[in-house]
């Protein structure tokens, strides 16, 4: 039975060890974990908006052109 416990504790215990966070070192001042600019929230949002909108549209654009080009052969 000791066996058994000892082997199913010793993950939990290597699960707890790796949940410490390193610490962050930069040789090159603050460290920013985001490559890209977030400080006026509006524009990023604008930015982000234009993007999800562009890239949800292009399947709706590319199907309206086949049937397009479809409609006009008949």
């Amino acid at each position: 039975m000791s066996l058994l416990a000892r082997s199913a504790a010793a993950p939990l215990r290597q699960v707890a060890v790796r949940a410490r966070a390193a610490p962050v070192r930069s040789m090159h001042g603050e460290y920013k974990h985001i490559p890209f600019d977030y400080n006026k929230k509006g524009v990023f949002g604008a930015k982000v908006a234009a993007y999800l909108i562009t890239g949800f549209s292009v399947p709706f654009v590319a199907a309206y052109y086949q049937l397009s080009k479809s409609a006009g052969a008949s």
